[in-house]
């Protein structure tokens, strides 16, 4: 998959969480992104909310790193809802570390809209 499949495949990924949960939407937060291949490459990226705005970057002014192997970020991406992000979240799949109040913060919205959806 090219830079730009790939650059447009994360801005999907935002966008659908971002309309699924409206207050993601709104947070202002740089994150860095790594999606490691079975091969060993691990691209990086810069992606920067709202927006978003995606680039290839080391993302040195992130507040959190977010690493999801490419194969679950693929299928994640392309139709992941909310609920299959936070399981593939506790299965490990994905995996956040960085600022503790953001992840917590975080954290909290996702259980709120899960428990709305359960309603």
């Amino acid at each position: 998959m090219s830079a730009s499949d790939t650059r447009v495949l994360i801005r999907a990924a935002v966008e659908n969480l971002g309309r699924e949960v409206p207050a993601l939407a709104q947070l202002k937060l740089v994150l860095r992104l790594e999606l490691p291949s079975r091969g060993g490459d691990a691209p990086i990226w810069r992606v920067e909310v709202p927006g978003p705005k995606v680039d290839r970057d080391p993302a040195g002014d992130a507040r959190l790193d977010v690493t999801v192997q490419r194969q679950h970020f693929n299928e994640l991406a392309e139709d992941g809802t909310l609920r299959e992000w936070a399981r593939a979240y506790g299965q490990g799949h994905v995996k956040v570390t960085g600022d503790s109040a953001v992840i917590k913060l975080l954290g909290n919205v996702v259980e709120r809209q899960l428990a709305r959806g359960k309603r």
